[in-house]
């Protein structure tokens, strides 16, 4: 069997790269090693936890926010198999749809692990353990990543557990430890402290949500501790101990000094994840690594000519929007294309309540990088729409070069700022200014509005405020 293309992965990155490459006439082959398509993000990361986040806030709201909206019902009682299945039903017709994708387009799909024995081969072992080798003139990793363990300490998915574990817990704990104050923690972390669990997050940094800007990153963690979420900063686990009761979590300054010991239910591990590249076969081909990524040139190519690489397994940001546009762009090049990622413009959300989204420089890179910079900020407080859907919390904050007025980075926190962070990048795709921004008429009344005028407030013109 001989292909133009094969791509090991389908996630995002890899069934986005694959499709887009049939429709551009190449003959393309799918490699995936699990039984179902659409990687981590589709099976057990974003699309299920997003699930669980809406699910889990409508919870919420109808048990402590109808009531100001002149709405009486009983209080809500959970069906926690309900909300689950919820869950499940939302993963099957998102790993269902990109099975029809691909098939629709063409696209062969071979179920198994995916081993690259030489440039151009790919040897495909079947959980039953068979095996065929599969000729092609192109190689696509993308592979992923998977959960970053914590040294010493042992996931079961039972009381310690993953993200995986995270959102497919039979019953909600009543102590739930959260290792790691980024994104997947302190979103899995809302899900159940809303559902009723008492949540403590533990960061070996001395803030929350590590590289996002510091402003946001203190605001929101003052909006998580009004919620019922408990923080200890500075601080790292050096040990945990399960029993029947749950878990003992040890926890002592990262600085040093006395420990303390937290009790737990539950133990959600969450300090990040790691490229996934076991068993492709990297060494023998010659792959270069760095740092546990593939290493790759300015058109996603490996040093090993024909082997390219795409998504969390190369250099930038592990987003799945991210992995998507790098699969079109090395498609696009692979079909004779000027296959092409901004990646200054690649948007990144936090899906709690309220979201923050943000796409751009940050503060504090930008003052790192000694670019001069204009501010301006308008808070939900002052928005109409805001007020009258009592989602206040939260402001927008526009960043623009104090000399070109370009936009250089724009950062959110409020209901829905996943969505509106769309047009800041939109904005500056064109490299627009603030100036554009703020003449640009928006609809009233929306939380959108509020953009506007952070875009008039960089010249100290806004009108609500």
């Amino acid at each position: 069997m001989s292909y133009d293309l094969i791509v090991i992965g389908t996630g995002p990155g890899g069934y986005v790269c694959a499709i887009r490459a049939a429709q551009l006439g190449l003959k393309t082959a799918v490699v995936e090693k699990r039984k179902t398509h659409g990687g981590t993000c589709l099976n057990v990361g974003c699309i299920p936890s997003k699930a669980l986040l809406h699910a889990s806030e409508m919870f919420d709201e109808a048990g402590h926010g109808f009531e100001a909206l002149g709405i009486s019902v009983p209080a809500p009682k959970l069906d926690i198999k309900g909300m689950m299945k919820h869950k499940d039903d939302t993963v099957a017709a998102n790993v269902n749809g990109v099975g029809f994708l691909l098939k629709k387009n063409k696209v062969e799909a071979f179920l198994g692990t995916g081993t690259i024995v030489a440039p151009g081969q790919v040897k495909v072992t079947a959980e039953d353990g068979t095996t065929q080798t599969l000729e092609t003139k192109a190689i696509v990793i993308a592979t992923g990543s998977d959960v970053a363990p914590l040294p010493g300490v042992t996931i079961d998915e039972k009381v310690v557990v993953s993200s995986t574990g995270a959102i497919a817990l039979e019953k909600v704990p009543g102590k739930l430890v959260v290792v790691g104050a980024g994104v997947i923690g302190l979103e899995l972390g809302s899900v159940w402290r809303r559902l009723g669990a008492e949540v403590t997050v533990v960061e070996y940094l001395d803030r929350i949500l590590p590289g996002m800007d510091d402003e946001v990153a203190k605001q929101f963690q003052r909006m998580l501790q009004k919620q019922g979420f408990a923080f200890h900063l500075g601080s790292k686990v050096t040990g945990v101990k399960t029993g029947k009761g749950g878990a003992k979590v040890t926890v002592e300054p990262a600085a040093g000094g006395e420990a303390k010991t937290l009790d737990a239910d539950v133990v959600l591990v969450a300090i990040g994840r790691r490229p996934y590249t076991e068993g492709l076969g990297l060494d023998t081909v010659g792959v270069t690594m760095e740092r546990g990524r593939v290493v790759i040139d300015n058109h996603f190519q490996t040093n090993v000519p024909g082997i390219f690489a795409i998504g969390d397994v190369v250099r930038g940001p592990m987003l799945a929007h991210k992995a998507e546009d790098e699969g079109i762009a090395v498609a696009e090049i692979l079909a004779g294309k000027a296959g092409h990622v901004n990646y200054d413009v690649i948007p990144g959300v936090v899906y709690t309540m309220p979201e923050i989204a943000t796409v751009g420089k940050t503060e504090e890179e930008l003052k790192a990088a000694g670019i001069a910079y204009t501010v301006g900020k308008f808070p939900f407080t002052a928005n109409g729409r805001a007020r009258a859907m009592r989602h206040s919390d939260g402001f927008v904050k526009v960043l623009a070069d104090a000399n070109t007025d370009r936009v250089l980075g724009v950062h959110i926190v409020a209901a829905g700022a996943g969505e509106m962070i769309h047009e800041a990048a939109v904005l500056m795709e064109f490299g627009g200014s603030s100036e554009d921004l703020a003449r640009t008429c928006h609809a009233h009344p929306t939380m959108s509005e509020a953009v506007k005028e952070a875009a008039l407030a960089v010249d100290k013109r806004a009108i609500h405020i």
